[in-house]
């Protein structure tokens, strides 16, 4: 709630992409929730994860929600863009990514996300 008794809705959201083979997928997907998800969930008004699993390779992508950019910066410094790659991401991701997306979060429907 803000000090207006407002309930506080998110504004941005902070899109994180990173590839690995397909034989390593199901243990990255562990070790990122554990090492990277768990610890975001505290900061961020909400986390999502996806999996999309292709030939020879897995994509997962996080987005994060936050009330604002000035939110965002507490968690990823000055420069939201900025990666924060956990440890072991050299040895999991195919390519280590160099930015995220942030973007506007202009409106939302519905009941979204999984349990």
């Amino acid at each position: 709630m803000n000090d207006n008794g407002v309930a506080k809705r998110p504004a941005i959201a902070r899109i994180w992409r990173g590839r690995v083979r397909a034989g390593r997928a199901n243990e990255y997907e562990a070790y990122n929730y554990e090492a990277g998800v768990k610890p975001l969930m505290e900061k961020a008004m909400g986390v999502q994860t996806f999996r999309e699993d292709r030939d020879g390779e897995s994509e997962f992508i996080t987005i994060s929600y936050w009330e604002s950019v000035e939110a965002m910066s507490v968690f990823a410094g000055s420069d939201p863009t900025r990666i924060h790659h956990l440890d072991r991401d050299p040895e999991f991701l195919i390519e280590l990514p160099k930015e995220v997306q942030i973007v506007r979060l202009l409106v939302s429907h519905g009941n979204v996300g999984a349990g």
